[in-house]
């Protein structure tokens, strides 16, 4: 299996589950259903995270497919352009959906800014990723496009995108300060990893779940201060950020994502006060945590020696 066909493989989750999750949160919101409410921002939580890999697998995908016969150049650069505005709408509605989830599993309820905000941001979300699914369509498909070879849009707009990347190579301190902040946030989230998954585990005793639950706020911080300068980096040179392990990388922070839900939806790990011992199950969930984003920082530093990168 090619980057294409993977790429195409993971391109309707964002467009058909999210939709799902729309509708559901329609619904939700019409019926004052909490537990609906509750299902539809997990569904936007876990389709942003496999948002990723659909974003970052176009990349490979756009490598192979560009000197195809029949293959659309201007409508691949308008796709890239429309599919990097939908994903950040996408992340932002995942952010605040898991910042829902939270505040539910902590206060028994969703504040009313809270929803409203995620509505709005699925909206525009939906509407975004629906737009740049359809330009994706007019890359094979002749019959639906609009003829963008010929008026010159694609390449414009892949002009606006790689953009970023001249104004990295232009200035010397961008990228230096982005992997710094990189630094720091990956420090956030693995921190709370160790503090709440070590406390799993059987180490802390004498702190409870309910204490450390407060600090996922402060991970969650760190994971988005690295996805956006992760970001920054694979916008700005594309090219470096190709293969399996930087696929896999991608993978397992999906996983990592999967794994925190555990924490804030299933009650066995709120039974662990001071000094008690958590139950097996969150105890394999907490491993599972470590193990995931050890592999994913030891994919990061690997791919200078076993990827494509510099």
């Amino acid at each position: 299996m090619n980057a294409v066909q993977v790429h195409l493989l993971v391109n309707h989750f964002p467009t058909v589950a999210f939709s799902i999750g729309l509708l559901l949160f329609f619904v939700a919101i019409a019926a004052k259903n909490d537990y609906l409410k509750r299902t539809s921002l997990v569904i936007f939580f876990l389709t942003a995270a496999l948002t990723i890999a659909t974003y970052v697998s176009g990349n490979e995908a756009q490598t192979l497919v560009r000197d195809t016969p029949g293959v659309s150049t201007a409508a691949i650069g308008q796709h890239e352009t429309a599919a990097l505005l939908a994903f950040s709408f996408m992340q932002a509605t995942g952010f605040f959906s898991w910042l829902g989830l939270w505040m539910w599993r902590r206060a028994s309820r969703v504040t009313n800014w809270n929803l409203a905000v995620v509505l709005v941001l699925a909206i525009v979300a939906f509407a975004l990723m629906a737009r740049a699914a359809n330009i994706g369509g007019e890359i094979r498909h002749s019959e639906i496009s609009a003829a963008a070879d010929e008026t010159g849009d694609g390449e414009a707009a892949e002009s606006a995108l790689r953009s970023w990347g001249d104004y990295v190579e232009a200035h010397t301190w961008v990228w230096p300060t982005a992997e710094s902040l990189h630094f720091v946030g990956l420090c956030m989230l693995f921190g709370v990893v160790l503090a709440v998954d070590l406390r799993m585990l059987g180490m802390g005793k004498s702190l409870s779940f309910a204490s450390l639950y407060q600090l996922l706020p402060l991970g969650m911080l760190g994971f988005t201060i690295n996805l956006i300068t992760g970001m920054m980096f694979f916008v700005a040179t594309p090219q470096q950020y190709t293969g399996f392990l930087f696929f896999l990388k991608m993978m397992l922070v999906i996983l990592g994502a999967i794994n925190v839900l555990y924490f804030m939806l299933v009650d066995e790990p709120w039974t662990v006060g001071e000094g008690d011992d958590a139950p097996a199950r969150t105890k394999l969930v907490a491993a599972s945590a470590i193990v995931i984003w050890i592999a994913v920082a030891f994919c990061g530093h690997m791919l200078p020696f076993l990827g494509n990168s510099f």
